[in-house]
C-alpha cells in the first residue's frame, strides 16, 4: 500500500467515523489509540499502511463506508442543529446509527433528493465543480416564460458570483401565469437555481430536485431514504 501520512484527526475523517472536529475531540478525549498507545494530539501524523489506529478499541477498518439517497421535504434545514430551533434532516436519519454527513445541501424550501454519506472523498469528488455532475431540477416558476428567457437560462445567466455555466431547459407548462420546467445544471452554488430565475426577471415558487448524476429519487416516499445501489456508487465515482 503506498504511503500516505495524514495527521490523525484527518486520518479518522477520512475513514469515514466523524467528521473532522468530532475526531479532534474524541482524540483529546482518548478515545484513540496509535500502535497500541492511547494519543490526545489530533496533530499527529500517521500513516494508516503502516499504524495501527483504533477508535474505541475497534481498527478502522471495521468502520465501512456508507452512501444514501433521502427524499427531503420542505421545512428541514440541511444541518445537524439548528441554533433557531428549525427542524433538520438529520431528525429523519435516527435510525443510521453512525456518523453521516450531507452532500451538498438543500435549503429549507427546497424538497427532493439529498445524499449522505461519510465516504469523504466521494464527497468531495460529487461537490467539486471540476466533476461537472447535472443535477435536475424541477421548477415552477412565476410569470410565463418567453422561450427567449428559457433560451438565456440554458446560455447561461450573469449572477454576483459569475456567469453560470450552459444548462438544459426543458419547458413543462406554460400556464396560469407561471412556467413549468424541468432544468439540469452542473454547478452547485448557493441557491443556484433561485438566483437564475431572479437573473430573468422571475422567482422560484416550488423547487424540487430529482437527481444528482445517476441517482434519482424513483419510487422513494417523502422523508424516507434508502442505501444507494453498488452501480449507482460507481457511476458517483466515475467509474
Amino acid at each position: 500500500m503506498k504511503a500516505e501520512r495524514k495527521t490523525l484527526d484527518r486520518a479518522l475523517s477520512r475513514a469515514g467515523v466523524m467528521s473532522r472536529s468530532q475526531a479532534e475531540q474524541a482524540i483529546r478525549d482518548g478515545r484513540v489509540r496509535v500502535n497500541g498507545l492511547r494519543e490526545r494530539e489530533p496533530s499527529t501524523w500517521v500513516d494508516l499502511s503502516r499504524d495501527d489506529v483504533k477508535l474505541d478499541e475497534q481498527p478502522l477498518a471495521r468502520w465501512q463506508p456508507l452512501y444514501l439517497a433521502l427524499y427531503k421535504p420542505t421545512g428541514l434545514v440541511t444541518s445537524r442543529s439548528d441554533e433557531r430551533g428549525r427542524g433538520t434532516v438529520y431528525e429523519l436519519l435516527q435510525d443510521v446509527g453512525v456518523w453521516i454527513a450531507p452532500v451538498g445541501r438543500l435549503d429549507k424550501e427546497t424538497s427532493g433528493l439529498l445524499l449522505f454519506t461519510n465516504d469523504t472523498d466521494l464527497a468531495e469528488r460529487i461537490t467539486n465543480p471540476s466533476s461537472k455532475l447535472p443535477k435536475t431540477y424541477e421548477v415552477c416558476a412565476r410569470g410565463e416564460l418567453d422561450d427567449a428567457r428559457l433560451a438565456q437560462l440554458a446560455r447561461g445567466v450573469q449572477l454576483d458570483d459569475g456567469m453560470t455555466r450552459e444548462a438544459l431547459v426543458r419547458l413543462l407548462e406554460r400556464s396560469d401565469g407561471r412556467t413549468q420546467l424541468e432544468l439540469v445544471i452542473t454547478e452547485g452554488r448557493n441557491r443556484q437555481v433561485r438566483r437564475m430565475l431572479e437573473a430573468v426577471g422571475s422567482e422560484v415558487l416550488t423547487l424540487h430536485r430529482s437527481a444528482i448524476g445517476p441517482v434519482k429519487l424513483g419510487e422513494l416516499a417523502v422523508g424516507a431514504h434508502r442505501k444507494l445501489r453498488p452501480h449507482e456508487v460507481r457511476a458517483l465515482r466515475g467509474e
